[in-house]
């Protein structure tokens, strides 16, 4: 019998790429509080009267490009997880599959698994490194609904993996078909998040750099995205032997100049005119490719740099549903759970 209901949880994606679900699908996820953490009014207007009228329709193209034989990548490859996961993790647990945002939706596997009577409930937001823009809101949407039920069972949340060792093992073993050493340079590119964001987690005013967030595995650093970031990096490029003058950090996906910074694109740029011919460039805040990887990286990223003097730029794939990642989840989750 099941006695403990894991729920994977990523962001989400658009149910088609037609620009009525992209933008039913940006409403709902622009219009999270965490996710833009402007004063309410301001939000609402900025989303629903400039960003998500404009950006529908762009986004809509660019998911066209996205999608496949399989529809949406994320959407496939988060079903393939769960149900890999299932056939290795056990009889003793239940593998849900859930999307903050779109579907199969989070709150419709919370309904379902409050009638089945689980004993505990371990929920896994699949994102490596701590942000309130997800993880915290993944938290605080399942901590509003279970709350609401008349028998709570025993809930843990896995805030982050970032420097899990099944996990770095996970992208290692992705990387090893693309040798190393026949890279003139590596980038790991991240998720960018606004500044304020990153300035809420240190209390006081204190900065990263002040925290060395940036250069040193640090105890708070477990919910400070940046420290979370550099960390990851660091780790992988231990792991597949890159000396600290190997490898850049960078961040992708910005709205704005006060985002964080260095931006991968621009990073890109001054590497290919600095003479910079081969790029093997990792995304290690997204465990399964989607647009971020496969448009931002794969497609616009690389002409920028081939129009700028590079040569090659090679994006290492996602962890998807490798058997590498499906055992790393084991771990993850075992290593967090009393059974």
């Amino acid at each position: 019998m099941n006695q403990t209901a894991v729920i994977l949880v990523n962001v989400g994606t658009p149910d088609s790429p037609s620009v009525t679900d992209v933008r039913r699908y940006l409403f709902q996820f622009l219009n999270d509080r965490r996710v833009i953490d402007l004063p309410w009014l301001l939000q609402k207007a900025l989303v629903n009267l400039i960003i998500v009228p404009f950006r529908a329709p762009k986004s809509a193209k660019l998911y066209q490009q996205l999608w496949n034989e399989n529809g949406s990548p994320l959407l496939y490859y988060s079903g393939q997880v769960a149900a890999k996961l299932q056939l290795r993790i056990g009889d003793s647990y239940r593998v849900y599959n859930a999307m903050r945002y779109g579907n199969p939706s989070l709150e419709s596997v919370l309904k379902h698994i409050e009638i089945q009577n689980y004993k505990k409930i371990i929920v896994l937001p699949l994102f490596p490194q701590y942000a309130s823009a997800t993880t915290g809101s993944v938290s605080q949407f399942v901590l509003s609904k279970i709350s609401r039920w008349n028998t709570i069972p025993e809930l843990q949340m896995i805030n982050h993996f970032h420097n899990h060792p099944a996990f770095i093992e996970a992208f290692a073993t992705r990387a090893a078909q693309y040798e190393v050493t026949n890279w003139d340079h590596v980038i790991f590119s991240f998720h960018g998040l606004p500044l304020r964001q990153i300035r809420k987690v240190h209390p006081g005013g204190v900065t990263c750099n002040e925290c060395l967030c940036t250069t040193q595995s640090i105890e708070a650093g477990r919910f400070c995205y940046q420290a979370a970031c550099y960390e990851t990096a660091r780790l992988i490029a231990h792991k597949i032997g890159l000396s600290a003058n190997d490898y850049s950090v960078s961040f992708q996906s910005r709205l704005t100049k006060n985002w964080m910074s260095p931006f991968t694109d621009e990073m890109l740029v001054q590497k290919a005119q600095a003479g910079t011919k081969r790029i093997l460039i990792f995304a290690p805040s997204f465990v399964a490719d989607c647009l971020e990887t496969k448009i931002e990286i794969g497609e616009e990223y690389n002409l920028l740099f081939k129009k700028h003097g590079g040569e090659q730029l090679q994006l290492v794939e996602s962890l998807n549903d490798h058997d590498e990642w499906i055992k790393g989840l084991v771990q993850i989750i075992k290593s967090n759970s009393d059974i």
